[in-house]
């Protein structure tokens, strides 16, 4: 291994590089990312500062809008997307994870349509995972990512054509603090896209698919449009057509939602639609309004997809998307099986089949799932309601207000086990990802860092605003801080040696007790 490798007098690595990896961190590479990082990083801040400044106006009083100064793009009809690229007609069902080798070619062996690799939120975000992602996606797509891992193989099959792969980036706010250009670290966005890019758009397209990515945690339509810039510089930088790239948006943000015109608008011959990232959005609608007390929501498992401001938000999203002629994709069943209980497996499976009925009922053109024991559920469920490749040919016009994406009244109650369960997701999830895990199965749900941002931010919103539960406890900053106490001594007491219980509690303290709120966990 080496260690501080230098790729020239612009740039330097700052963390070991394995011997198998050497190729994917080579000076072209290299190079190509400090091209991205200079022409691109000045636009980068100038949006995140943006986004301060739209934070700061909701605090004020001042809540989000559809733009009046784009109004002429929701108002033309005549525009469309791209029609979607090969491999991309039909991708009903798809499953999600991150890229580890053994996810890699337990995705690739799915009964699925598409596979998200995922270096986002279900990635633990360390040097090592990072740069072993691009080599995993590197042999998989090359068909050479097989291995042992003790007495078991792990073998891509060979009786059918694999799912059509898709690489999920970072968001914007993110950086890749190991990889520098003139001392600045570079976007984590670019790092994961033009790594993935430099080294497999040719081959991809060689074997008949694309460069394909999922676009996370935009904020406005101008993120979008500098992603769209990106891409086009990269293609003309490795000499392939303009719109060869494909992108789909997931609409994570509350900002988001009332720019999902102009968000296709902005990546039009680029663009592969929009997904329900359903967690990431209601982390969002708390975190936008935290210090409004009308805003206040019950406990997580109430917060369902058909409460009013979720349910306007599908429907918005596929009448856009539809009009467009751009795939309105579903969101994420988060269940996992359990062997240890069939009732309440089949209770759990029974969830993940009427959530993807009312998916396909709705109108979406897929779906996803995070388990390989979930997709028959999935496929199933679209085979039945949609027997065509997709159907982006509905045309829908529903009456979505402003009001109705800002609408908090969600049915519910506060209780003590809501509570619970929250800074308990909060604490397992944390002492993973400190561990380099990013996605882990807590309560037979996958968890990862978009829910437990739903948990940490319902904790920090119930103290700020003096929530009463319904067995009448006041949630106040030592009713949280007892059971954040209680629950570390207990996990820790069960845990293996070399656990990060205490340091993960010791971060969560400032951030479910109503004062300090960092914009991510993962920051």
């Amino acid at each position: 291994m080496t260690s501080n490798t230098p790729k020239g007098r612009d740039v330097a690595i700052h963390g070991a590089v394995a011997d198998n990896a050497r190729h994917i961190l080579s000076k072209e590479a290299c190079q190509f990312l400090a091209i991205l990082h200079k022409t691109f990083e000045p636009t980068r801040r100038r949006l995140l500062q943006l986004r301060e400044k739209r934070q700061a106006d909701i605090h004020n009083g001042i809540l989000p809008d559809f733009l009046p100064e784009t109004k002429h793009i929701r108002d033309d009809g005549t525009w469309r997307g791209a029609p979607p690229g090969p491999g991309l007609i039909d991708r009903r069902v798809e499953i999600t994870g991150p890229t580890d080798r053994k996810m890699v070619v337990n995705a690739l062996n799915s009964d699925v349509k598409a596979y998200m690799a995922d270096f986002e939120d279900s990635n633990g975000p360390t040097w090592e995972n990072m740069v072993q992602g691009q080599v995993n996606l590197y042999d998989a797509i090359r068909r050479q990512v097989d291995f042992n891992l003790g007495p078991k193989e792990y073998k891509l099959r060979t009786d059918r054509a694999l799912p059509t792969l898709l690489a999920r980036t970072r968001g914007w706010h993110l950086v890749e603090k190991h990889f520098t250009v003139h001392g600045e670290p570079i976007s984590g966005s670019l790092f994961d896209f033009g790594l993935y890019f430099f080294h497999n758009a040719k081959e991809l397209i060689s074997r008949g698919a694309g460069p394909y990515f999922y676009l996370p945690k935009m904020e406005s339509y101008l993120e979008a449009r500098l992603w769209n810039d990106v891409f086009i510089m990269a293609q003309d930088y490795i000499g392939i057509p303009r719109g060869t790239i494909r992108a789909t948006v997931l609409i994570e943000t509350i900002h988001a939602a009332f720019e999902m015109d102009e968000i296709i608008y902005e990546l039009r011959e680029h663009s592969a639609g929009l997904n329900c990232g359903r967690w990431d959005y209601i982390f969002s609608f708390i975190k936008l309004f935290r210090n409004h007390p009308g805003f206040v929501l019950p406990d997580r498992s109430d917060v369902t997809m058909t409460v009013p401001f979720m349910d306007a938000y599908v429907r918005l999203l596929i009448a856009t998307c539809h009009r467009r002629g751009v795939h309105a994709m579903g969101g994420m069943a988060a269940h996992i099986p359990r062997k240890d209980d069939a009732a309440a497996n089949e209770k759990a499976l029974a969830s993940v089949r009427a959530d993807k009925l009312r998916e396909v009922r709705a109108g979406h053109d897929g779906t996803w799932v995070a388990h390989p024991a979930l997709a028959s559920i999935a496929l199933q469920a679209f085979d039945e309601y949609m027997p065509t490749a997709n159907q982006t040919f509905l045309r829908t016009t529903p009456e979505v207000t402003r009001l109705d994406l800002l609408n908090p009244d969600v049915p519910g109650t506060i209780t003590e086990d809501g509570i619970a369960k929250n800074v308990q997701v909060c604490l397992l999830y944390v002492e993973a990802w400190l561990r380099g895990v990013g996605c882990s199965a807590i309560n037979y749900l996958m968890e990862d860092a978009a829910t437990a941002e739903v948990s940490r931010s319902q904790l920090w919103q119930w103290v700020r605003h003096g929530a009463t539960t319904a067995e009448g406890t006041m949630v106040d900053k030592d009713k949280v801080l007892g059971v954040l106490d209680q629950q570390t001594k207990e996990l820790i007491s069960s845990a293996s040696e070399g656990n990060k219980f205490e340091l993960a509690a010791r971060y969560l303290r400032d951030e479910i007790t109503g004062d300090k709120y960092c914009d991510f966990l993962t920051t």
